[in-house]
């Protein structure tokens, strides 16, 4: 299975994954403009011609959620950031159509919420036989490995590596990703069940700590020992090595 965003939501890719020996289900956001057709009839005995490729046209999801005749069911669905929310869900199969490219059968969702807060939103599905509320959960998913990606890049440098070689860069970004999940595992280790230190600013209040903090944890758990692993627990003076002194000078005149 693949979650993804509407990036993602191209009938060549779509119709692709679907036909593999193995179907990959797809799940990804769809235009609420998005042209919509029933299955195409049985073709009738005797008749000649071509057999259609799809039936008659089906009302967009902008149609659709205006509405009064579109049937809704209000769901709780784990959302963004923990916690549960209602919603509100319409529910639907169809052959999505383009002329010039492959058709698809999708189950497709409406979302929208009861109290106004967020615009109405559609998603598809290339497995007709998942239920909406499943649907809405694994997209929802999906954003966890979004914040992933974004504070790998920020601080770790995924995707601005300098290697000349497409084998090296294959190579580091794994390991990037690895070092990612070894500086969360080791945090969440020396933390032993204490809420982690979240850094805030006056101008940026922060509700819950991120990468950033979590990495300037270990580095100060690390760095001490580092220092001058001999010092006694409470010294009035912490000797650093020359080659270190020399390295955080370096370091530090760089800074910008």
């Amino acid at each position: 299975m693949v979650v993804a965003d509407s990036s993602y939501a191209v009938l060549e890719l779509l119709a692709t994954c679907a036909q593999l020996a193995n179907p990959v289900t797809m799940i990804t956001r769809l235009r609420l403009d998005a042209a919509l057709y029933d299955p195409a009839p049985a073709k009738a005995a005797g008749a000649r011609g071509r057999p259609r490729k799809k039936g008659a046209r089906q009302p967009t999801l902008a149609e659709r959620l205006p509405d009064p005749a579109t049937v809704w069911q209000t769901c709780a669905v784990a959302w963004y950031a923990g916690g549960t929310r209602a919603v509100e869900l319409a529910s639907g199969t169809a052959v999505w159509y383009h002329p010039g490219l492959p058709m698809v059968p999708i189950r497709w969702v409406l979302i929208r919420d009861p109290l106004g807060k967020f615009e109405a939103q559609a998603l598809l599905c290339t497995d007709l036989t998942v239920a909406p509320a499943q649907i809405v959960a694994w997209f929802i998913l999906r954003w966890q490995m979004e914040v992933t990606f974004a504070e790998a890049r920020r601080h770790l440098g995924v995707e601005t590596q300098r290697q000349w070689s497409d084998l090296a860069i294959l190579r580091t970004t794994p390991a990037l990703f690895g070092l990612f999940s070894l500086v969360t595992l080791w945090v969440h280790g020396l933390l032993k069940n204490q809420a982690l230190p979240t850094r805030r600013a006056a101008w940026y209040q922060k509700t819950t700590p991120s990468f950033a903090d979590a990495l300037a944890f270990l580095r100060l758990e690390l760095w001490p020992a580092r220092v001058s692993w001999r010092s006694p627990s409470q010294p009035d003076m912490v000797e650093i090595p020359r080659g270190l002194f020399n390295s955080l000078i370096d370091t530090l005149a760089f800074v910008t």
